[in-house]
């Protein structure tokens, strides 16, 4: 039986930095938010948290970072994708000593490949270890969709156990859990769509919503097991604007302006990342006061 790395929110944390480097101080605020909160798993150096612009040691001390705070109260998952495998297998095994429970993995960019190569890749990483995998699949970032036969294969090794799904076709995600037999757990990549992939057999979100509201996330997901799809689905829609908010520009810009806004961060990005715009963010932080946030 394949293990399940956890069920629920996890969330997609936000690295805190400033012009100096990472904000260590910053973290263990926004990690008593999470774990207050009552999230699931806690995703670390991932596409929220800009893993592209740290360093490899600054992608490691984090995690290590983050595993010595949380003290195995809920898992710890590590991006460690790349463009290069052989460069993620080192970020996975280097993850796996630092002490993270899971690891994320996206699909290769930039240089992308093909179906065949995503099975290569994947493997390779997947059994540089022996933690469970979780394989990302965001297009609009990489330009390569994992296809639903692809995720067959993928399905086939032990250490693979989960998909982020974030490409939004809802007929491919059906195609998926059709073709896959239970065999890979789907949690959704976008926070508006847990409840539509739940629907199909997901167990919970990748969340970039839960940085800053993660019981009203949890409220989708723990509604949702409990049996009141309606409640889910109604809280899934209240919550609809304010994530569309989170997403009017591209991730983490907002999050990082709303957690500014909360007091959490300092809300420096590196570039190619730049300060969200004047209008966009006012309409953010309206939503955010509607939902009780103190902005």
């Amino acid at each position: 039986m394949k293990r399940t790395v956890f069920k629920g929110i996890g969330t997609a944390l936000v690295t805190p930095m400033t012009e100096k480097g990472l904000d260590y101080a910053a973290m263990e605020r926004l990690l008593e938010i999470q774990l207050s909160g009552g999230v699931d798993a806690l995703i670390v150096c991932a596409t929220t948290g800009e893993a592209p612009t740290l360093t490899d040691e600054e992608h490691i001390d984090m995690i290590k970072f983050v595993v010595e705070y949380v003290k195995g109260r809920i898992p710890i998952i590590a991006g460690t994708g790349s463009n290069y495998t052989d460069h993620a297998v080192d970020m996975s095994i280097m993850a796996r000593d630092a002490g993270a429970d899971g690891l994320l993995c996206v699909t290769p960019y930039y240089n992308k490949c093909t179906q065949e190569g995503l099975v290569a890749s994947f493997t390779k990483i997947a059994g540089a270890t022996e933690l469970p995998v979780i394989v990302y699949n965001v297009p609009s970032r990489t330009g390569v969709t994992i296809k639903p036969d692809t995720y067959v294969k993928l399905s086939e090794h032990p250490n693979i156990v989960g998909i982020k799904e974030a490409g939004g076709d809802i007929s491919a995600v059906v195609e998926t859990m059709s073709k896959c037999g239970g065999k890979l757990d789907m949690y959704s990549g976008n926070d508006d769509q847990i409840v539509p992939i739940m629907s199909m057999g997901g167990i919970g979100c990748i969340s970039v919503l839960s940085n800053i509201l993660p019981k009203a996330a949890k409220e989708i997901t723990d509604k949702f097991f409990a049996g009141d799809v309606a409640g889910a689905a109604a809280a899934q829609c209240r919550l609809k604007p304010l994530i569309d908010a989170l997403f009017s520009e591209v991730n983490p810009i907002p999050v990082k302006a709303a957690l500014e806004a909360m007091g959490v961060i300092d809300g420096y990005m590196r570039l190619p990342l730049t300060p969200m715009t004047a209008a966009n963010r006012e309409k953010l932080l309206e939503l955010m006061r509607k939902e009780g946030l103190k902005v």
